[in-house]
């Protein structure tokens, strides 16, 4: 059971130093340089390699992905399948309403006059609407974040964090959002779940021997 946000903090302090670091300095680049300059930046570093990893990076961050692997641990631990899948859905639920509420236009619209400088990848369908903020990084650091959580050596953080940045990236490298939507997105996806981990594991009945066991896994 936790002692609260500082318990919680303390137990993903290997990917939540290296994030403050990383937020910091996405903070001063917006500072310095225009949503186009970071973007054509972005855009013009490409290669065939990368267009042939990226789209799969950027699976990573989908729902989809987080449900199955929330499937796989209730065969193990209740309690850490809860924590993922219910991180899950207040983050997306978060990101969701924030995208409607903005509501504001992708890179394919957004620069639809300049659409002949931009590098696409081939045969990848390039969303037009609600980009702000991103959905798939938001996913990958709140995962991030509760897998660090319940991991019994910590400084898996440290990759968990690289993953999330690297899916984060590769919305930007597919042209599916701009800089701001994946500092965003993750600014959501890491404080969301920070809160939900430091009220809910506090809860008596989701630490209870019950609770700590998994459909093939009993305590």
């Amino acid at each position: 059971m936790n002692a609260g946000a500082k318990d919680v903090l303390y137990k993903i302090r290997y990917l939540f130093i290296p994030y403050i670091l990383i937020l910091c300095a996405c903070l001063i680049i917006k500072l310095l340089f225009t949503r186009s300059e970071i973007y054509f930046a972005v855009n013009g570093i490409h290669s065939d390699f990368a267009d042939s990893v990226e789209p799969y990076i950027t699976h990573i961050g989908d729902g989809l992905t987080v449900i199955a692997l929330s499937i796989i641990l209730v065969l193990f631990n209740y309690r850490a399948a809860f924590l993922l899948i219910t991180s899950y859905a207040l983050t997306a639920l978060t990101a969701q309403i924030l995208k409607y509420s903005f509501d504001m236009p992708r890179p394919k619209v957004y620069f639809g006059n300049q659409l002949d400088k931009i590098h696409f990848v081939k045969d990848l369908y390039i969303l037009s609407v609600h980009s702000f903020p991103s959905g798939h990084t938001v996913t990958a650091f709140s995962a991030g974040v509760v897998i660090t959580y319940l991991a019994k050596n910590k400084a898996w953080g440290a990759v968990l964090f690289f993953v999330a940045v690297m899916v984060g990236y590769s919305r930007m490298y597919l042209s599916q959002h701009f800089f701001e939507d994946v500092t965003v997105g993750s600014v959501v996806g890491v404080l969301i779940t920070v809160i939900w981990l430091s009220y809910i594991d506090r809860k008596k009945f989701i630490n209870s021997p019950r609770w700590n066991q998994g459909l093939l896994k009993r305590a």
